[in-house]
């Protein structure tokens, strides 16, 4: 085989795993950055704020029409 044949594979060989294992380092911090990240926290103490209003809103619609039901029920009567 010609040796600049094998001296070419070699440097792209080299190449392509430097490529990937800056990469994979790069990978690696973006991850260990979003961990430490309080935006997830914060998502889902969100999540749980939304969800207890929706909860509100909802008891307050049908306590209202309960009510305007029975008042609607009394004026009949």
């Amino acid at each position: 085989m010609n040796l600049a044949l094998i001296h070419d594979r070699d440097l792209i060989k080299t190449f392509w795993e430097k490529r990937i294992d800056t990469h994979c380092q790069s990978s690696e911090s973006e991850e260990q950055r979003m961990n430490k990240s309080a935006l997830k926290k914060l998502r889902g103490e969100w999540l749980v704020r939304l969800e207890n209003r929706t909860k509100h809103l909802k008891n307050l619609n049908e306590n209202f029409l309960r009510k305007v039901k029975t008042e609607k029920t009394a004026d009949q009567t």
